[in-house]
């Protein structure tokens, strides 16, 4: 097909899906599960249109796939507004952390003795496909700003923290192939200081620093100027000097771009809490400052506050954010349909199988010990790990810091096939088990009365 054709094939299935959108949201197969679906049917397996390999493309893949992880983790933070101290947040530093410790563990020991790889490519396989992906994961993650559902909760914020520990395992592993070096004290020790300890609290610090000044800068220009002007490029500015200030530093960017979010709403949370309040229908229940603001009436509103114009902020912030997640998002699912021909490999079936039904269940179990959950929460999140775009960010990553060979194609093999069975069966698996469990709440909830 020429260009025009691609033009028109394009815009027919953005259409197709646009117009299928209530469907699909009532039915058991995901928007992601379609496009990855369209890939499929567009590559050498079925019309044979396209060729696409990933790997031979791996510096593109790695910055094509680091905006789409940057702009989802910055509007992952941007939602959680509940306070630090709410046992999502503990849930998700559990799952983020010792969670994913162990899941790097188990991962690494199945992939060593039952496909083969050697150590330092099960220790990076392992550190690929163990993180759960904020991109993918809109179906759990919170709705919005207002929502409180503790499983969402701590299933966005792992999704916001995982490469704080999955990252660091996959710089050693790389480390110890490119170099050929043995694991020394030295090494371990430098490894530890410069990529866990400052990579996490470098990022994590460098983000929120950037996210708040700037969300409570921008918020006293717009109400001193009685400014209504669009704040598209807000969003995109706090990503991009957030993740470069702190990648130029040596810390991690991800981390960063999911704390600028989560500082830009700290910011949202103090002007409103300064708010007298007489200024809100119930003083005792502050909402989110975007719901208090029409952004598509934005010049016709009258007496401009500072909750106003952060919500003008916020809102702005999260509509562009939005947009080109699910932009990049769309893009990068299709080429990995497209790309399955190129890197499929059944040894990544058995690798789904032990990481969805046992090695993830089991480090949930493990990792959240102590919190008082409901088992049947520990379960739902210990099945809704789903793997994507981050992981394909890190295959790109290894390849393009000089990991290569034959047992490298064959591990990037494994993982895509994982990332594949992972986007199917937890799309597949989502709806009917959260609409499960609503039934369940409901039930309670009657119960109670």
């Amino acid at each position: 097909m020429d260009f025009l054709g691609w033009t028109a094939a394009t815009g027919g299935l953005l259409l197709l899906m646009s117009l299928a959108s209530g469907w699909i949201n009532r039915g058991p197969i995901t928007t992601f599960s379609l496009y990855l679906i369209a890939g499929v049917i567009c590559g050498p397996w079925v019309l044979d249109l396209l060729h696409i390999d990933i790997a031979a493309h791996a510096e593109l893949t790695a910055h094509l796939t680091e905006i789409a992880m940057a702009a989802s983790l910055f509007i992952t933070g941007l939602k959680l507004r509940l306070p630090f101290r709410h046992q999502g947040w503990r849930l998700g530093m559990r799952l983020a952390f010792p969670g994913m410790l162990l899941t790097v563990l188990g991962m690494s020991l199945a992939a060593h003795y039952l496909v083969g790889l050697s150590w330092p490519f099960a220790i990076a396989f392992s550190a690929i496909v163990a993180p759960t992906d904020p991109v993918l994961a809109s179906l759990i993650s919170v709705n919005d700003a207002r929502d409180d559902d503790n499983l969402r909760v701590s299933l966005s914020s792992e999704a916001g923290m995982n490469d704080g520990t999955a990252l660091p395992l996959l710089m050693l592993a790389v480390t110890l192939l490119t170099t050929q070096q043995e694991m020394t004290l030295d090494l371990f020790r430098h490894w530890a200081l410069k990529d866990v300890l400052w990579g996490i609290t470098g990022g994590l610090g460098i983000g929120f620093v950037f996210g708040r000044f700037v969300g409570q800068y921008v918020t006293h220009l717009r109400y001193a100027h009685k400014d209504v002007a669009p704040n598209d490029f807000l969003a995109l500015a706090l990503i991009a000097l957030s993740y470069a200030a702190a990648q130029a530093l040596d810390a991690s960017g991800f981390l960063a771009a999911f704390a600028a979010g989560v500082g830009l709403r700290r910011a949202e949370v103090n002007v409103i809490r300064r708010q007298p309040a007489d200024a809100f229908d119930d003083s005792d229940h502050r909402p989110p400052a975007e719901v208090l603001v029409n952004p598509h009436i934005r010049h016709e509103s009258l007496d401009p506050d500072p909750a106003r114009s952060v919500g003008l902020v916020v809102g702005d912030a999260l509509s562009f954010g939005d947009t080109v997640e699910r932009l990049f998002a769309a893009g990068i699912i299709i080429v990995l349909g497209v790309t399955l021909a190129h890197h499929w490999d059944p040894d990544g079936l058995l690798m789904a199988l032990v990481l969805f039904v046992f090695i993830r269940p089991a480090a949930v179990w493990l990792g959240t010990t102590g919190i008082k959950v409901p088992w049947q929460q520990k379960m739902i999140i210990g099945w809704l790990g789903i793997r994507g775009i981050g992981s394909i960010n890190y295959i790109a990553w290894a390849y393009t810091h000089g990991v290569a060979g034959e047992e490298m194609t064959r591990m990037a093999n494994i993982a895509f096939t994982l990332i594949v069975a992972s986007v199917i069966v937890h799309g597949i698996s989502v709806t009917p088990l959260l609409n499960w469990r609503q039934a369940k709440i409901a039930a309670a909830s009657k119960q109670d009365e």
